[in-house]
C-alpha cells in the first residue's frame, strides 16, 4: 500500500488542471486518480443501495415496532371487544389491527436524533464532501508535503491522507464511507 493524498475540487476543469500540475511536480500519471464522489449514504455499497444495511440511529426500531404492535393490538382488541355489541364479531379484529398499526408507530420513539450519540457508540465522523476528488499515490513519505502544496495551490478543499493503491488512474481500494484523515 502506498501513501495517498487527495483533495476535493468543484469543477472537472480543476481536476484536469490538478492532474497536469501533479505530473509537472514529478508524480507518476498512472498513480493519479480523478473521479466524482457521491453524497454520503449514496454510494451503492449494499444490495439495496446506500452505504449501510440499516440506517444509523435506527438500531432499536425493530424492537420498538414489535413492542408497539403487540401493545397496540392488545389495547385495540380490548376496545374492539367492548364495542362488539355495536360492531359485531368483526370489532375485536378491526380494533386489534388498527391498534397494532398505531402501536407500531411507537418505533419512532426508539430512533436517535441527528447527532445524538448512542450508548457505547463513537462520536460522529466527518464525512467526505460530494464533488470531484483528485488523489495521488506515492511510496516516498517525503513527497507528501509536495503533493499537499500542489493541491492547496490549486484551491483543493478537504485535503486528506490515506493508504491504498492507485493503478492506471483507478483508486482500486477506495472506501467512500470510511472516515477521512483530514490534513489541517
Amino acid at each position: 500500500m502506498s501513501m495517498i493524498i487527495a483533495g476535493h475540487f468543484q469543477l472537472q476543469d480543476e481536476v484536469e488542471q490538478a492532474r497536469r500540475a501533479l505530473v509537472d511536480a514529478g508524480f507518476d500519471a498512472a498513480r493519479i486518480s480523478g473521479f466524482y464522489l457521491s453524497q454520503p449514504g449514496q454510494h451503492d455499497m449494499t444490495p439495496l443501495g446506500g452505504d449501510h444495511i440499516t440506517s444509523p440511529g435506527a438500531k432499536e426500531s425493530p424492537e420498538g415496532v414489535a413492542q408497539g404492535a403487540a401493545a397496540g393490538a392488545a389495547v385495540g382488541a380490548v376496545a374492539g371487544a367492548a364495542t362488539a355489541p355495536v360492531t359485531g364479531p368483526i370489532g375485536p379484529v378491526v380494533g386489534g389491527l388498527v391498534g397494532a398499526h398505531v402501536g407500531s408507530l411507537f418505533s419512532f420513539s426508539k430512533m436517535k436524533d441527528a447527532g445524538e450519540r448512542e450508548e457505547g457508540g463513537r462520536a460522529p465522523v466527518e464525512n467526505r464532501h460530494a464533488g470531484m476528488l483528485v488523489a495521488v499515490a506515492f511510496d516516498d513519505a517525503g513527497q507528501e508535503g509536495r503533493a499537499v502544496d500542489v493541491l492547496r495551490g490549486l484551491g483543493a478543499t478537504q485535503i486528506e491522507r490515506a493508504r491504498g493503491n492507485i493503478v492506471d488512474g483507478d483508486w482500486a481500494d477506495f472506501d467512500p464511507s470510511s472516515a477521512p484523515d483530514i490534513i489541517r
